[in-house]
């Protein structure tokens, strides 16, 4: 017999996953979604010149959170994709499509427009569909035991709507201040003028799916409101962030406004987290309800104690032998 919850560990490490995908992929997502809004060519160049050599590794983490989701829960994986099929088939095109322009737009001469665009409207995409499923998680899903029996289309509703549109602000504000501390010139003054409106659209959806959730979900109203707690700082400290984006805006800080994003989006996750813990796929099933038997888990995580440790250093050694400044004919490619 195992003397500790395996199950709990891998909440914790596929939890720890999801969010790294989230900050790191979400601001080369954000750049992408900007890309149509670029002031010229030359920008767009900068732009995608500051994401080109750490998209890809930014995207482990989607591998790995999805790949221990599966071993570890995989009751998840049987009700989620069922569920979910349109909406993940929609982000694994967004990813496929924007992949494919880092390597041909800067090959590309007449025909560089179109990849311009397969590159902003996969980063949309593919940010919408998280965004939606986001959503729904948060309104629940319809089974009957361990089997998903609703629709294909349940998914979207205009809540899921309003989580994806939210997501795509949110993803946009963080390639914002990520070019703010990348870019230089009118790149970053540009940067500079469009953060404090994405930073007030992210509030504002922020509001809304607050407000809307305890329609959705009565229960998270009663988890906030039955006892006054622990449960409050994580709004608290997702505000306070959102003050500091905007002091370090009008500051003209570089690297401060995306660090400020960045816990912006932690503690909103922290928040989304103990909303709807222990249930994994709401709003019948808990963690150890989804949970694959022990002795799977135990030597799977034998591997990832080798591998999260591997992937951690060599994105760190990446983000240093990047570092500084892009600057126009320089770059990656």
């Amino acid at each position: 017999m195992v003397p500790f919850d395996l199950s709990m560990i891998w909440a914790v490490i596929i939890a720890f996953g999801i969010i790294m995908y989230v900050l790191m992929d979400g601001f080369d997502l954000g750049v992408g979604i900007l890309f149509p809004f670029a002031p010229d060519e030359q920008a767009r160049d900068v732009m995608m010149n500051s994401v080109a050599p750490v998209w890809d590794g930014n995207e482990t983490w989607l591998v790995l959170g999805g790949a221990g989701l599966l071993a570890a829960f995989p009751l998840v994986y049987s009700v989620l994709l069922p569920a979910m099929y349109i909406g993940v088939f929609l982000l694994l095109a967004g990813l496929i499509f924007r992949g494919v322009a880092f390597e041909f737009r800067f090959k590309a001469n007449t025909s560089r427009y179109l990849w311009n665009w397969a590159f902003a409207g996969g980063s949309i995409v593919a940010s919408f569909a998280q965004g939606a499923v986001v959503g729904a998680y948060i309104q629940g899903f319809n089974t009957e035991g361990l089997v998903y029996v609703g629709g294909a289309l349940d998914w979207l509703t205009p809540f899921t709507v309003l989580t994806g549109l939210g997501l795509l602000a949110g993803y946009a504000l963080l390639g914002c201040t990520w070019l703010i501390m990348k870019s230089e010139g009118y790149i970053q003054d540009w940067a500079y003028k469009l953060a404090p409106k994405l930073l007030a659209a992210v509030l504002l959806v922020f509001v809304a799916i607050s407000v809307w959730t305890p329609w959705i979900d009565p229960s998270a109203y009663a988890r906030w409101f039955s006892s006054i707690g622990l449960i409050w700082i994580f709004p608290l400290l997702a505000g306070l962030c959102a003050l500091q984006i905007f002091r370090s805006l009008r500051k003209r800080r570089e690297a401060m406004p995306f660090m400020a994003t960045m816990g912006l989006f932690v503690f909103t996750y922290l928040g989304l987290l103990v909303t709807k813990w222990p249930y994994i796929i709401p709003p019948n099933h808990t963690i150890w309800d989804a949970a694959s038997a022990p002795e799977s888990q135990l030597f799977l995580l034998l591997g990832l104690l080798f591998v999260i440790p591997i992937v951690l250093t060599y994105t760190a050694w990446t983000y240093w032998v990047f570092r500084g400044k892009v600057r126009a004919g320089e770059g990656y490619h």
